[in-house]
C-alpha cells in the first residue's frame, strides 16, 4: 500500500517539474522579449526626448472673438488637442469601463488581462491597456497580419507603454489617447469628433454620445455612424452595458439609454464648408505670408497645417452667421427676379445686356482660358485646339442652384455652357467692422465658396459709384468749411476744358437727366446723389484734394486725379470702403481693418499680438458733419427705405427687397451707390460702433438689371444691410449701438438744418416728389 502511494507521488512529480519548466521558460521568454524590445532589437525605439514631446500633427485653428472655432487648416489631420479638464466625466467613465477597467491600478501593462487573454486566446477580450493603445498610435503603427511581426509589435507596445507611464500622468495619457485617435470623416481627435458628429464641444457631450465615440475607438472605419448606423448603435450599447456592469450607471439607466437612437448632428469640417469660408481662405493666405516673415527661434518656418497654431480673430461668429443669413436670403430672392427679367426670350444675348455677339464671344473665350480646366489640360501638354474642343463636349457635372435644398444639382452641360450658366449669377460682398478698433466682425465674400471662390471683399475692386461722393464732400467741408446746411443750385454745371487736368469740358448730368433749378442743401444733395452739386464741389476743391483724402482713408487702388472721380469712377474693394467710412464714424481717425489679434503656438506661447495702425485724417468737426450729412441719406434720401414705407412702388419693394419694410428707427448714416447702367450696387451703412459695406453685381459689367428701379444700390445692396442689422439688434448681447453719433464738445460747423429742411419739405408734398427722393 505504501509502495503504491509512493509510486503515485513519483508519477505526479514530472508534471509539476514540467509545469515549472514551462512556466519559467515562458517567463524567461516574456522577459527576453521585453528586453529585446527595450534594446531596440525589433526596431528603433523612441528616445526619452521623443517620449516627452511626441510628434503629432495639429491643425491650425481659427478662433472667433466670442470663443468659437471658425475653421481649421490641415492637410490630413484635423486635430486640435483638449486638456483632461475639458473632458466630461461620462466620457472618461465610458473609456475606462470599455477599454481598461484597471487603468488606474497598473503601470502600462495589465498582468491579469494579459494572462486572461493568453489563457483564453483572446476570446474573452484583449489585454491592450489605454497606455499600450496610445503607444501603438504614437510610435508602433498599424498592427501587422504576420504573427511574428505582431509579437514583436506587442513587445514594443509593452515597453513604450511602461515608459509613457513614467513620463506622463494617468490623466495626460488618457487625454493624449483621445486627442490622437482618428474617428473618421476628418474627425481627428476627440474635439473634432464631438464637433463633427454632434456639433458641440467635448465638455458638452451627453453620456450616450460619449459611449458612441468610445465605441468607435475599436475601429472607427467599421463603427462609422454615417455608413453603418445600426452596427454603431449596437457597439454604443455594448459600451453602455460595460458602464452598467462596473456600476457607473444603473441597469435602469442602461436600458433607457440603450433604447435611444443615435441622434447625430453632423457638421462636416472642410475648407469649402461651414462658417466664414471666404474669411478662412483669406486668412490662409495671410498666415502663409506671416510665417515667411516670422520664423521659429531656430530659423525653421512654422507650418500652418501641422504646427497647431491658435489664431485669435476679430470675427464674431454670431454676427458672421447673421451676415451670411442676410446674404443668402436676399441674393436668392434677387437672383430669382433677375432670372425672371433676363430670359433668352426677353433677351437673346442673356445674361449679357447691350453687347454684340463679337463682344460676348471675347468674354467667353477669356473666361475659358482663365478656367482650371484650361490650366490643367495645358499642363498636360494639350494644344490650344485640343483643349478648346473639350469645352464643347457634354459632361456630367454638379452646379450651383438656388432652387435645390443643398444649393447644388447634377446636370449634363458642356464646359462652355457652364461658364455662361455661372455668369448669370449675381455676386456679392459684405464686410462689417468696429470703427473704433478696426476689428472686422463679419466677412462674406460671395454667395457660396464651393462654387464661387473669388473673394469679392478683398480681391474684388469695383467702381465705387456714388459711395465715393462722401470723399468729395469731406474735402469741401474740410478745406472750405462748408456746412451740411449750405446750399448750391441744381443746374447744369460744366468744368471748363483743361481745368483740373481734364482735356475736355466735363458736364455731368443727374441720374434722371433733370435739373430742378432750385438751391438745395448739401445734405439734401448727398442724400439724393445730385451730380450737379457734386460737380460744383469738385470744381472748388479739385480732384487732387479728393484723391488725397481717399488715399488717407485707406483706398489703395489707383485714383486718376480728374474731375470724373467725383461720381465714383475709381475702383475700390469693400474692404477698403469699410475702412474708409470707419474714419467718419471714428471722429476722423482712420483705423486699418484688423482680422487677427493674437497668434499662439501649440503650447500657448504668444507669437504675435496686433498693434493698431491709425492715422488722423479729419478733425472731429468735419467727421461729425460728414456723419450728419450721411444721416440725411436714411432720413429722406435713397436709404430712406430702411425707415419708411412711402412711395408708389411698394409691391416692387416687397417683391425684391427681402425683409422689407425694415422700419429701423435708430440713427443711421449711410450712402447708396449705383454705377453706370446699374452694373454695380453699393450700400455703406453706419451706426456709432459698426460700419458695414455691401456690394452686389455681376461678374461682368454687362450682366445687370435693365431698369434702375431694380438695379440701383438701394434695391440690390441695401436690403442685405437691413436684414443683417435687424438680426444683430435681435441679439442684445452683441451690443450693436442704437444711440446717436457722438457730437464733439465744441462743434464749429453748423449741422442743424431744421429750418432749411422744413422749407424743403413744404415743396415736397406729392407722392411723386417723395418717390424721386427714394422713399
Amino acid at each position: 500500500m505504501a509502495k503504491a502511494k509512493q509510486k503515485k507521488q513519483k508519477s505526479f512529480f514530472p508534471y509539476i517539474k514540467w509545469f515549472w519548466i514551462l512556466f519559467g521558460s515562458g517567463l524567461f521568454f516574456f522577459l527576453l522579449l521585453f528586453l529585446l524590445a527595450a534594446w531596440g532589437a525589433f526596431g528603433e525605439m523612441p528616445t526619452f526626448e521623443h517620449l516627452e514631446n511626441p510628434s503629432t500633427n495639429l491643425a491650425t485653428e481659427l478662433i472667433s472673438s466670442d470663443g468659437k472655432t471658425l475653421g481649421k487648416f490641415y492637410l490630413e489631420d484635423n486635430r486640435t488637442d483638449v486638456s483632461y479638464d475639458e473632458l466630461p466625466q461620462n466620457l472618461i467613465d465610458a473609456l475606462i469601463a470599455s477599454e481598461d477597467i484597471r487603468f488606474h491600478n497598473h503601470s502600462g501593462i495589465d498582468a491579469r488581462g494579459t494572462l486572461r487573454a493568453m489563457f483564453f486566446l483572446g476570446k474573452r477580450g484583449g489585454a491592450s491597456t489605454i497606455s499600450q493603445q496610445l503607444a501603438r498610435q504614437l510610435f508602433v503603427g498599424v498592427r501587422s497580419r504576420n504573427k511574428f511581426e505582431t509579437i514583436k509589435q506587442k513587445a514594443m507596445e509593452w515597453v513604450i507603454a511602461t515608459r509613457l507611464e513614467r513620463s506622463y500622468t494617468k490623466e495626460e495619457i488618457m487625454s493624449m489617447y483621445l486627442n490622437i485617435y482618428d474617428f473618421g470623416n476628418n474627425a481627428d481627435g476627440i474635439r473634432s469628433a464631438s464637433r463633427i458628429y454632434f456639433g458641440k464641444e467635448p465638455k458638452d457631450l451627453k453620456l450616450e454620445e460619449s459611449a458612441m465615440l468610445v465605441g468607435m475607438l475599436q475601429n472607427s472605419s467599421l463603427y462609422n455612424p454615417l455608413r453603418r448606423e445600426e452596427l454603431t448603435w449596437k457597439k454604443r450599447n455594448t459600451v453602455l452595458g460595460q458602464l452598467a456592469r462596473y456600476e457607473y450607471i444603473t441597469e435602469a439607466e442602461r436600458d433607457s439609454l440603450q433604447a435611444m437612437e443615435i441622434n447625430l448632428n453632423y457638421n462636416p469640417e472642410s475648407h469649402r464648408e461651414g462658417l466664414a469660408t471666404y474669411f478662412r481662405m483669406y486668412m490662409q493666405k495671410w498666415l502663409n505670408g506671416w510665417v515667411k516673415e516670422n520664423p521659429k527661434p531656430d530659423g525653421e518656418k512654422y507650418n500652418i497645417y501641422l504646427d497647431g497654431l491658435k489664431v485669435y480673430t476679430t470675427i464674431d461668429s454670431r454676427m458672421q452667421k447673421n451676415a451670411e443669413d442676410a446674404v443668402e436670403a436676399h441674393m436668392k430672392n434677387l437672383q430669382a427676379e433677375f432670372f425672371l427679367q433676363n430670359t433668352p426670350k426677353k433677351n437673346p444675348t442673356t445674361p449679357f445686356l447691350d453687347l454684340t455677339k463679337g463682344a460676348i464671344d471675347t468674354i467667353m473665350r477669356q473666361a475659358m482660358k482663365r478656367s482650371d480646366r484650361w490650366r490643367i489640360l495645358k499642363g498636360q501638354g494639350k494644344t490650344a485646339k485640343e483643349i478648346e474642343k473639350t469645352f464643347h463636349e457634354k459632361t456630367e457635372m454638379t452646379v450651383f442652384d438656388w432652387n435645390s435644398d443643398s444649393y447644388e444639382k447634377d446636370t449634363i452641360l458642356t464646359p462652355m455652357d457652364s461658364i455662361r450658366y455661372y455668369k448669370t449669377f449675381l455676386r456679392t460682398a459684405m464686410m462689417s467692422m468696429e470703427p473704433q478698433t478696426g476689428h472686422v466682425k463679419a466677412w462674406v465674400g460671395g454667395v457660396d465658396y464651393k462654387h464661387f471662390q473669388y473673394d469679392n471683399v478683398y480681391q474684388g475692386a469695383r467702381q465705387a459709384g456714388s459711395t465715393f461722393k462722401p470723399f468729395v464732400y469731406a474735402a469741401a467741408i474740410d478745406q472750405l468749411r462748408y456746412s451740411p446746411c449750405d446750399s448750391l443750385p441744381d443746374n447744369q454745371y460744366c468744368i471748363e476744358p483743361l481745368k483740373h487736368g481734364n482735356p475736355e469740358a466735363w458736364c455731368p448730368k443727374n441720374s434722371d437727366g433733370k435739373y430742378s433749378g432750385k438751391n438745395m442743401t448739401l445734405k439734401h444733395a448727398l442724400a439724393n446723389s445730385v451730380n450737379t452739386v457734386t460737380a460744383q464741389l469738385m470744381d472748388k476743391v479739385g480732384p487732387k484734394s479728393v484723391a488725397t483724402i481717399a488715399r488717407s482713408m485707406g483706398i489703395k487702388r489707383e485714383i486718376l486725379e480728374v474731375p470724373s472721380i467725383a461720381l465714383g469712377t475709381p475702383d475700390a474693394s469693400v474692404y477698403e470702403m469699410v475702412g474708409a467710412f470707419g474714419t467718419f464714424a471714428n471722429q476722423g481717425v482712420y483705423v486699418k481693418p484688423v482680422m487677427v489679434t493674437r497668434i499662439e503656438d501649440r503650447n500657448g506661447t504668444v507669437l504675435f499680438e496686433y498693434v493698431p495702425e491709425t492715422k488722423d485724417v479729419l478733425s472731429k468737426d468735419v467727421a461729425y458733419a460728414m456723419v450728419n450729412l450721411m444721416e440725411g441719406v436714411t432720413q429722406y434720401g435713397s436709404g430712406g427705405r430702411l425707415r419708411h414705407t412711402y412711395g408708389k412702388n411698394q409691391t416692387m419693394y416687397k417683391k425684391i427687397m427681402t425683409g422689407y419694410p425694415y422700419e429701423l428707427t435708430n440713427p443711421i448714416a449711410g450712402k447708396t451707390g449705383t454705377t453706370q447702367n446699374q452694373s454695380y450696387g453699393w450700400f455703406m451703412g453706419m451706426v456709432p460702433n459698426l460700419v458695414t459695406g455691401v456690394w452686389v453685381g455681376g461678374e461682368n459689367r454687362a450682366v445687370h438689371f435693365k431698369r434702375l428701379l431694380y438695379g440701383q444700390g438701394a434695391s440690390t445692396a441695401l436690403p442685405i444691410w437691413g436684414l443683417y442689422m435687424k438680426k444683430n439688434y435681435e441679439n442684445e448681447e452683441l451690443g450693436v449701438s442704437k444711440d446717436a453719433f457722438e457730437e464733439p464738445e465744441e462743434l464749429s460747423i453748423n449741422v442743424d438744418c431744421t429750418k432749411v429742411l422744413k422749407e424743403l419739405q413744404e415743396d415736397l408734398d406729392t407722392e411723386d416728389d417723395l418717390e424721386d427722393l427714394g422713399f
